[in-house]
């Protein structure tokens, strides 16, 4: 489900309600970030901003409304940063392109998540990393049932999001070592938990 365009206008504010914590997360997510860089759904492109100077980025966005946002965002970057309309599940790229991916709360909304982790490690060269913050399937019984029930709904009103995804298994399927650490704030919503880390090809 792609997303509509109203809210793809409302997600700046999504984001801006995670305040400090969620901007201190993101920039420890690009922090990583070295030479050649894909990061897939890129989104308004709010990341754009915090790449340093001396790397490359490509900003895929499948999303037009979003897409333009980005495209104007890129302008201000300090990095080399261009953006594409695309998506995960097809990278228009060679094996082996880059150095980094990124992946910032897509896995939960990608057709083919598997599709798209398989994607991901085929572009990375094998000393790459994907650096990922996400929210992803609660590790509690209860909690993650709460999700399960959830999920049919909350896909509709956002945007395709599925809270019930359990990211880090996906990613191990395809052929990754996944270290994350819990990064959740604020009181527990169908989006929690989050997790900050990587995952290197095995």
């Amino acid at each position: 489900m792609k997303p509509h365009p109203i809210f793809a206008r409302a997600w700046d504010a999504v984001v801006w309600l995670g305040g400090s914590t969620e901007q201190e997360h993101r920039r420890e997510l690009i922090a990583g970030a070295h030479g050649r860089v894909v990061e897939f759904g890129a989104g308004t492109g709010l990341n754009l901003k915090m790449y340093p100077r001396g790397v490359t980025v490509l900003a895929m966005e499948p999303e037009p409304t979003m897409a333009r946002t980005a495209f104007r965002r890129a302008r201000q970057a300090v990095a080399d940063v261009h953006v594409l309309r695309g998506s995960a599940e097809a990278m228009p790229f060679r094996d082996g392109t880059f150095d980094t991916a990124v992946a910032c709360y897509v896995f939960c909304s990608i057709g083919d998540p598997r599709w798209a982790a398989d994607e991901v490690r085929r572009v990375l060269r094998p000393e790459g990393a994907l650096l990922l913050y996400e929210h992803v399937r609660s590790p509690h019984p209860r909690g993650a049932r709460w999700q399960d029930q959830l999920t049919p709904v909350w896909r509709r009103i956002g945007a395709g999001c599925h809270p019930n995804r359990n990211t880090v298994r996906t990613l191990e399927a395809a052929g990754f070592e996944v270290e994350v650490r819990p990064a959740s704030y604020g009181p527990p919503t169908p989006v929690r938990p989050h997790v900050l880390g990587m995952a290197r090809p095995r």
